[in-house]
């Protein structure tokens, strides 16, 4: 059989043999898909010899080993053609490296449910983080934060879960959903909440917003009553230690604007908390001051405070100087 290269070198003449196998004209010059044709052909390929001629590449094959990539085997006639044959074969892409395995891993199932759990984590949106206490300040300061959002915020620093707190004038519950949130506990007689308002439809809203929002063990940890705040030792029992006593003053928002909290009312419930509130605990007061009485009711709250004993009692005010009508904060902390 004669070999011959489309470039019209007589192979046989230069000392390549077919081994048996036939190379047909012009196929002889792409190597690389010739290789992998007679690779795929499943046959027993012992040996294969390679050399590039000009810009045509020519396969033989020999049943011989011993030739197998030899320098000085007749088959290749220069080095040039090896150092082609050596690039040839690193075209072929290496195996894939092993997986490596953390150390506090120890299967593929450990990799499998930490890369699912990393993709998880990309995909899903981060929950915002909670403000603190001083983001929520710094709010206020800003114009921001409203006083009911600062008042709320000062409430984790003082009361816990399990602790006894009243709120004196539930109004549309808002303050006493929150107060719920900070003392119920896993246990249905741990925490407590005595909400009043002296308006039936306060405590209907109140009541209805709290079966919305709670579950019926949490809700279990409220007590509404029909009443004025100025009786809150009525319905508290005197060996109780209150923790947070809660005053939303001014009228109900969203109704009546003719009913309103009263200086007289509003100093015999300040006076009450007093003696009911534990050692540490604390009298919240958001007063509005834009409607009629408003002002008068702060004045007599101010007054209240500035007498207190400084010895037994620490009294803040927050107040926006340049918004008369602004409401303010007045805080009255019980020392140990």
């Amino acid at each position: 059989m004669t070999l011959t290269c489309r470039c019209g070198m007589d192979m046989e003449k230069e000392g390549f043999s077919a081994g048996g196998f036939s190379l047909r004209r012009g196929r002889c010059c792409n190597q690389e898909s010739r290789l992998k044709r007679m690779m795929m052909s499943g046959l027993a390929i012992h040996n294969i010899m390679m050399r590039i001629c000009c810009h045509t590449a020519t396969a033989t094959i020999t049943s011989s080993r011993r030739h197998l990539f030899s320098k000085s085997s007749s088959n290749i006639q220069s080095a040039s053609g090896w150092g082609n044959l050596k690039r040839f074969l690193s075209l072929r892409p290496p195996p894939p490296p092993p997986t490596l395995l953390p150390h506090c891993f120890s299967s593929a199932s450990s990799l499998s449910s930490i890369t699912d759990a990393s993709s998880a984590a990309t995909t899903s949106t981060p929950a915002a983080p909670a403000l603190s206490e001083e983001d929520v300040m710094m709010g206020y300061v800003f114009g921001k934060k409203k006083a009911t959002q600062v008042a709320h915020s000062l409430w984790k620093r003082v009361v816990q879960k399990g602790d006894v707190v009243i709120d004196a004038t539930c109004g549309n519950g808002h303050d006493t959903l929150a107060l719920v949130n900070l003392v119920a506990d896993n246990t249905i007689h741990g925490g407590r909440v005595y909400a009043m308002d002296i308006q039936k439809v306060s405590l209907e809203t109140t009541s209805l917003l709290l079966d919305q929002s709670l579950t019926p063990d949490q809700r279990k940890h409220v007590e509404l009553f029909l009443m004025c705040h100025s009786k809150m030792e009525e319905v508290v029992p005197s060996d109780v230690a209150v923790r947070l006593v809660v005053f939303n003053l001014g009228y109900l928002p969203g109704g009546q604007k003719a009913l309103i909290t009263r200086s007289e009312t509003t100093l015999l419930a300040l006076e009450a908390a007093k003696r009911v509130l534990a050692p540490g605990g604390l009298i919240s007061i958001v007063v509005y001051v834009g409607h009629p009485g408003g002002r008068e009711e702060f004045e007599m709250v101010q007054a209240f405070a500035s007498e207190l004993p400084v010895q037994n009692w620490v009294c803040t005010k927050l107040q926006m100087l340049n918004r008369p009508s602004a409401p303010m904060i007045i805080l009255l902390y019980r020392r140990w």
